[in-house]
């Protein structure tokens, strides 16, 4: 397919930040871009504030006439239905309608292509890395899963040689990309409803892994059964972060590369996990070429990701974090940030689970990383595109937890809830709809200041 004789783009499911990135990218180059999506948002108002018309019913006759050409490209979630009827329309009437990792495979087939791949991380090190390349220079695009606070956007730059994407592995999309230069930062077992098991979802990413060729330009977390760069914090690797300290709420830390050590690199993002992302950028950029005083330079001005460890209020007598996690590993890593940054203070955690199948298939590892937190305030299971499951419920999670300070909390009676409690540090975390109620939260524990 050749993007250039596209004339409009049209998505199912522009809601989503994989998908409004391509929509973002799409209008940016010029396309006529349109969509449909089950619920409002604030990245959907966000994209009809830049002129993306968007409309929020499941009707062919709300897609604009203009789109009935042969000339439109239809991109779809693998989240929407097959009894989708506008998805449909277009299946039936032979439209190009592709995934979005195929048309991010397609994107980027022609350009130098940096992928991000691991089951947690892979936001995170891609937005590090898409800011490292664009504030050195570099005619970069790059494709985030998360809103980059020091753009307010999911993409990056709008560069035609150059791309950096996320290598999901849900649904094997990862499998479309072809890049130059990759990492993985983890092979955690996830999205077991489509993989089945753990060997399966290791022999997928093996598989991702296959497709860089030259071994030196693929970059793996230490304690990966794969063949590539190994990367490690206090560990002895090609790529080290080693005598790490912090400094003004800051992470400062010296690398040692394959040629040379690094030295004071200064990093905002709290978490050991952090800069193990930072780590993978690091060797990354540097083997593409990037200049060791751009990296640091880029490195100490990185603001973050939306959703990821995002500081909401943050004063002597009130923190207030908001994070995107909702699989035990990420869970356990908010906590020793929290931990590391706020000894000795009462920490209550809000967690909106996401998904049956996952809270299912991670039902004790998800009971223990939640124990760990003075209090826990445990919402209802977000269903996102799953039907429930009998006996799966946020009261079966909440008695596997040996926290005695726990209890079920309505989403009604949350804003209620919050305001009442006493814990000087409070974190929501979670992939469902609970981000959306994150300037409420802020706006009533404001009101306790």
């Amino acid at each position: 397919m050749n993007l250039n004789q596209i004339q409009n783009v049209y998505f199912i499911g522009i809601g989503g930040i994989g998908m409004s990135a391509l929509a973002r990218y799409f209008k940016f180059i010029g396309k006529q871009v349109s969509g449909y999506d089950k619920t409002p948002s604030m990245l959907t108002n966000e994209l009809i504030e830049s002129g993306i018309d968007i409309h929020f019913e499941d009707d062919i006759n709300l897609i604009p006439k203009e789109y009935y050409v042969e000339n439109t490209l239809v991109i779809f979630t693998p989240a929407v239905p097959k009894t989708h009827s506008e998805w449909n329309y277009f299946i039936e009437r032979h439209y190009e309608v592709k995934k979005r990792a195929e048309v991010l495979g397609i994107i980027s087939k022609d350009t130098f292509c940096f992928a991000v791949a691991g089951t947690h991380g892979k936001t995170t090190t891609s937005s590090i890395l898409g800011h490292i390349l664009f504030q050195s220079g570099a005619d970069v695009t790059a494709f985030i899963g998360g809103i980059v606070e020091n753009y307010n956007s999911n993409l990056i730059g709008s560069g035609k040689t150059v791309t950096v994407v996320e290598a999901d592995e849900f649904d094997r999309s990862f499998l479309h990309l072809r890049p130059d230069i990759a990492c993985v930062t983890s092979m955690d077992a996830d999205h077991l409803d489509i993989y089945g098991t753990s060997d399966a979802i290791e022999e997928s990413f093996r598989e991702f892994a296959s497709k860089v060729e030259d071994r030196n330009k693929l970059f793996i977390a230490n304690e990966l059964p794969l063949d590539g760069i190994k990367c490690a914090v206090n560990e002895d690797a090609a790529y080290k972060a080693f005598n790490v300290r912090i400094e003004d709420s800051s992470y400062v830390f010296d690398v040692q590369t394959p040629s040379e050590i690094i030295k004071d690199l200064r990093f905002g993002l709290p978490g050991r996990h952090n800069l193990m992302n930072a780590l993978m950028a690091i060797g990354m950029a540097k083997t593409y070429g990037t200049p060791t005083d751009a990296i640091a330079k880029a490195l100490a001005s990185f603001n973050g990701i939306r959703r990821r460890f995002s500081y909401q209020i943050k004063t002597e007598n009130l923190v207030y974090i908001d994070d995107y996690a909702h699989h035990p590993t990420e869970i356990n890593a908010v906590h020793q940030a929290v931990r590391e940054l706020y000894p000795g203070r009462k920490v209550l955690a809000v967690f909106q689970p996401h998904l049956f199948s996952r809270t299912r298939d991670f039902a004790d590892g998800f009971a223990a990383s939640l124990s760990q937190f003075d209090e826990v305030f445990l919402m209802d299971i977000y269903p996102a595109r799953e039907l429930p499951m009998e006996g799966i419920t946020s009261e079966w999670l909440l008695g596997k937890m040996t926290n005695s300070n726990k209890k079920i909390v309505a989403k009604s009676d949350l804003l209620g809830q919050i305001k009442a409690s006493d814990a000087p540090i409070i974190v929501t975390i979670g992939a469902g709809d609970l981000g959306e109620m994150v300037p409420s939260i802020k706006k009533i524990l404001n009101e306790n200041i």
